[in-house]
């Protein structure tokens, strides 16, 4: 995609120049993805090589390195802890430190697609239970629907037609919007945030429960009578200190995904070489299994703050993330994700979008994270032909489990003047020398003392950023179902197809902690590498299992 996109309720508007996170070709990468899950081979010990080829399909932009350790950086970013030693102390009342961190979050998303010819619709809820470093806890809801529309072509690989070896890509844009809710758990303050954390975290998992049982009333049908009874045993659920409600915040997004993938399988016939005795096709159909994919993804989120003490704001987030999976029973899976976050005043933008003036973002956010991981699973389908014609029916199915590591850094500035405001939206734009189009800098990067030929905005970074690194250990659980009614035509080794009808339900549980040490970068001091020290705002309280 060219151009930066903003979505608004009642339209979308194009821009000149290059979004932040627009740094990698389309096409190019998804040729990658697929070229190298095609040219994979199940190595001995498959866990383990697998989960190196993945991390090269998601580092195929970066020549196709394998993945590193996560720990980030490559060690001249001012030293402290990058080896697992401890930190130096940070300097007393520094004002880089930031206030709080993640320490652990459980999350569960079930997500439904169904897709009628060409036509895309999807609808997903996610719920969301956060532990932070200042003893607060917060809960979070939302539910996402969208539509949109999809295409896909596949080819066979040569030499594998005994055994069904197939590579696939696909491409698909949505646009939706999400709602929901957001509580904040701060009610305990007995001045030791480690317990503060401890009776928020229970207050949030008794609401919780609350309104899973104010779901179940709200889903009877019935005597009113019934429905007050049921509705007076769930408030009986709430904690005794109530959540603060987070503010009203109206959500539009818009996503496009580029996708990959290779299976292998194997067709079953009946017949002397798959003939019946007048000479005909026998074909009784197939059974695969999933070897390998990969998917880029493109997402532009508006949120406008309509309450609280954000009400007048208006953000706009675009993410750029490759992802990749291989592997049938042994799973190796990688995803690289970077973000953009700017912030403007409602009005005022409203206002310089009718004029046609610049807009003056308030500040910007930069997140990175990658994340690298092994388990195991299974991923299989079968199909069959719809004899005479050219439909299919597919069924498919799986599920596993994988442990994964997660690195993840960001860079926030408050964009206090005109000038520093004016810069961030040129660079936003693709105007002047340094565009958004380049590689987005990382906080460990900008950590750095910025060279000659560094841009304005990396040193803006270097000069006013608040720069941190977080580091979790994660485990996921997931399943998928699906079905699939399809139309193709083949033509050689490739085959032109659409789905008449298909539905896809996907549903996962994943949970990550705190781990390592968690680092942010002082200010810098005489124009070299800013150091790096203990985050003691985020080590100063433990997440609970």
């Amino acid at each position: 995609m060219s151009g930066t996109q903003y979505v608004r309720g009642s339209g979308r508007r194009r821009d000149r120049g290059q979004g932040g996170v627009e740094y990698v070709a389309l096409i190019g990468v998804v040729a990658a993805i697929v070229g190298a899950i095609v040219a994979l081979t199940v190595p001995d010990d498959t866990s383990v090589a697998l989960k190196d080829a993945v991390c090269r399909i998601v580092n195929a932009g970066d020549g196709g390195e394998g993945c590193d350790s996560g720990a980030g950086g490559d060690g001249d970013d001012g030293g402290g802890g990058d080896d697992g030693g401890p930190l130096p102390p940070p300097p007393p009342g520094d004002p880089f430190q930031p206030a709080k961190c993640l320490l652990a979050q459980d999350q569960t998303k079930t997500t439904v697609v169904v897709q009628i010819l060409f036509i895309k619709i999807s609808g997903s809820e996610q719920i969301k239970l956060q532990q932070w470093s200042d003893g607060t806890v917060t809960l979070e809801r939302v539910t996402e629907s969208g539509g949109g529309v999809t295409a896909s072509i596949s080819a066979g690989i040569p030499g594998l037609k005994d055994w069904g070896g197939s590579a696939s890509l696909s491409g698909s844009y949505m646009k939706g919007s999400g709602s929901g809710g957001q509580w904040l758990f701060n009610g305990n303050k007995t001045g030791d945030p480690q317990k503060d954390l401890e009776l928020n975290l229970e207050d949030a998992k008794k609401f919780t429960e609350y309104l899973k049982a104010q779901d179940d009333c709200n889903s009877r049908s019935g005597r009113s009578e019934l429905q007050m009874i049921c509705s007076y045993h769930a408030n009986n659920k709430k904690p005794d200190l109530p959540p603060e409600r987070a503010p009203d915040v109206d959500i539009t997004k818009t996503s496009t995904e580029v996708s990959g993938g290779v299976s292998f399988g194997k067709s079953f016939t009946k017949g002397k070489g798959g003939k019946d005795k007048d000479g005909k096709p026998t074909d009784l159909g197939s059974i695969s299994g999933e070897f390998g994919t990969g998917t880029m993804t493109e997402d532009v989120v508006v949120m406008r703050a309509n309450t609280g003490p954000d009400a007048g704001k208006i953000t706009f987030i675009y993410t750029f993330s490759v992802d990749a999976k291989g592997g049938e029973l042994a799973q190796g899976k990688a995803t690289r994700m970077q973000q953009v976050a700017v912030t403007y005043d409602a009005k005022t933008f409203d206002q310089e979008e009718k004029d046609g003036k610049e807009h003056r973002p308030q500040k910007l956010v930069i997140t990175t994270s990658q994340e690298n991981g092994e388990g195991v699973g299974v991923q299989v389908g079968a199909g069959a032909n719809v004899p005479g014609t050219p439909v299919t029916i597919d069924v498919g199915g799986g599920g596993g489990n994988i442990k994964s590591q997660i690195h993840t850094e960001s860079a926030e500035v408050v964009l206090d003047n005109d000038g520093d405001s004016k810069l961030v939206e040129d660079w936003l734009r693709g105007r002047g020398d340094f565009p958004a189009s380049d590689a987005l800098p990382t906080p460990s990067d900008a950590a750095k003392a910025p060279g000659s030929d560094a841009g304005p905005l990396e040193r803006l970074l270097y000069n006013k950023g608040k720069l941190s690194r977080l580091d979790y250990n994660a485990n996921t659980d997931w399943w998928n179902a699906s079905l699939g009614i399809g139309f193709g035509i083949s033509a050689g080794q490739v085959t032109a197809g659409f789905k008449l009808f298909g539905i896809d339900i996907t549903h996962e549980e994943k949970n990550q902690t705190i781990t390592g040490n968690p680092s942010y970068a002082t200010g810098p001091k005489n124009g070299g590498a800013r150091q790096w020290v203990e985050w003691t705002n985020c080590t100063q309280t433990k997440p609970i299992a």
